[in-house]
């Protein structure tokens, strides 16, 4: 009866374990949030953590923005040329970007720069012992390395995405107006004229979601490292990894949601 018991005994040892990794995850986010509320506040940690992910990022975001709205600019002329709707190029790009592009690219940039720092510094002070240290002298671990890396996140990620957003619209332009020929004036009015609140607002709360998600589940990743030679590359490939399919789901229940 062994055969026909263990795999039942391994599926149901499996749930119960998925079941506690969510529960560990839910209770690291949460004592990370609260901590970040409570005193002693530590504003400097913050600070730097917006330069390392927000600041520093600034240059792939900017590259990859140009590069997506240019590519944009080009398909969406050449798509639009067809039905004699060139005119609505600038509106296509604006709620390509804003909606959706922005908001998913700029996420997975940092995720790929930012988000494997994070999760590589947390688990190479995890396996040199560096956590316990802090803990030895009476420092809460959580507070002084994690609340503020969420906090930094939730600060930086709308940041660069508002300007992932500025620099695909500029790159759209470029080349469907400056290279294919659309219409100059039709570009920016039909923005102005088609891009709402709403749209701005839903690339906004998407770019905070996201910027939790990376923050939460590469700082778990990190703080969780096994101590190990392989420990800190495992949590790294983890953390990008689950924080890049995060991201896509999120994005498209989101956009259910919002839409």
């Amino acid at each position: 009866m062994n055969f026909l018991t263990e795999p039942i005994r391994l599926l149901g040892a499996q749930t119960i374990e998925s079941v506690a990794a969510l529960g560990r995850f839910g209770i690291f986010l949460a004592m990370a949030a609260a901590y970040a509320i409570l005193p002693p506040y530590k504003p400097r940690l913050a600070i730097r953590q917006i330069r390392l992910i927000g600041a520093d990022s600034v240059f792939l975001i900017t590259l990859i923005a140009w590069a997506t709205g240019m590519v944009l600019g080009l398909q969406g002329y050449n798509t639009l040329r067809r039905f004699g709707s060139e005119a609505a190029l600038g509106t296509v790009v604006a709620l390509v970007l804003v909606r959706e592009l922005g908001p998913v690219l700029a996420a997975l940039m940092v995720t790929a720069r930012a988000g494997s720092a994070m999760a590589a510094e947390l688990g190479s002070m995890q396996v040199t012992e560096q956590v316990d240290a802090l803990t030895v002298m009476a420092i809460n671990p959580i507070q002084y390395l994690v609340s503020p890396r969420i906090v930094a996140a939730l600060i930086s990620f709308p940041l660069l995405t508002a300007i992932f957003d500025v620099v695909g619209i500029f790159g759209g332009y470029a080349v469907g107006v400056g290279l294919m020929g659309a219409p100059a004036a039709s570009y920016f009015n039909g923005i102005v004229d088609n891009l709402t609140p709403h749209d701005v607002a839903t690339g906004l709360w998407k770019s905070l979601v996201f910027g939790l998600t990376v923050a939460w589940v590469c700082c778990y990743k990190g703080y969780h490292a096994a101590r190990m030679a392989t420990g800190v590359s495992q949590a790294t490939t983890e953390a990008v990894v689950l924080s890049s399919v995060l991201i896509l789901l999120w994005d498209y229940f989101l956009t259910s949601v919002l839409l």
